[in-house]
């Protein structure tokens, strides 16, 4: 199944980086939250591509499925996961599909068009990046790291509260912190070990499910808020870090 997501993937991908040379319509879903006709016509293109797997699968997308299924198995598909950075230019955008069985991920693929980045893992098969395994970092001490975040977008209305005193706490503890905007890439270079942990709040499960594969298969834990347990993707929070720190930044950001 992992090849046929990947050619359904690649596909998609062909048309966001059409958009990401060409003209945008773009509007907001909130104050500061972004979409564009590529968006809408990306997932469009994923949904018609993946019904070959439908069946006992229900799909999540971010633009136009629901939001939830009843079915056990689920397809959760992020068309642009950065859609600001697509706006603006950044290269840091990406198409994410990750396919579960309740609670556990069984494919995850993360393709990136723009800098021509592919990641893909299937459970019990390792992660890849452009056909090559990679792993996580091996680092033992959160002050040695260097952490990724993103910042939901409830800040710009003010509601920023406990996750700006987590970010100085995070910033105290660690060698710093990088915010590229995308929660999907972060943990796929979280996977290939360029980040040494990744945390983040208020994510919807689109945002994670096919990253968190990736970064699972690569030797990172992979959580929400309680140490062993595989996240939830309807938490709203996810931290992925090797082994040999994970347990301290999960201390760090409940302030133990």
């Amino acid at each position: 199944m992992l090849s046929k997501i990947e050619k359904a993937v690649l596909k998609a991908g062909e048309h966001l980086l059409k958009g990401f040379n060409g003209t945008k319509e773009v509007s907001l879903k909130g104050k500061i939250d972004l979409v564009t006709q590529y968006d809408v016509e990306v997932e469009r293109i994923l949904l018609n591509e993946l019904s070959f797997i439908g069946g006992e699968y229900g799909f999540v997308a971010e633009e136009s499925a629901a939001g939830r299924t009843e079915k056990k198995k689920a397809v959760y598909i992020d068309p642009i996961d950065g859609t600001t950075n697509f706006v603006h230019g950044f290269p840091f955008c990406c198409i994410s599909v990750g396919v579960y069985n309740g609670s556990e991920g069984e494919y995850g693929i993360v393709y990136n068009p723009v800098m021509n980045e592919l990641f893909k893992a299937e459970a019990g098969g390792g992660a890849f990046l452009n056909g090559e395994r990679i792993h996580c970092s091996v680092k033992t001490r959160a002050v040695d790291c260097l952490t990724a975040t993103g910042f939901p977008y409830g800040i710009a209305e003010g509601k920023g509260g406990d996750i700006l005193k987590i970010l100085e706490r995070i910033l105290a503890n660690t060698r710093g912190i990088r915010r590229a905007g995308s929660a999907a890439l972060d943990l796929c270079y979280t996977a290939r070990g360029v980040f040494d942990a990744y945390y983040e709040f208020n994510l919807s499960p689109w945002d994670i499910a096919g990253g968190a594969v990736i970064a699972r298969e690569a030797g990172c834990v992979v959580s929400g808020m309680k140490q062993g347990e595989s996240p939830d993707l309807y938490e709203k929070f996810i931290l992925a870090a090797s082994e040999g720190v994970h347990g301290e930044f999960l201390s760090i950001i409940k302030n133990i």
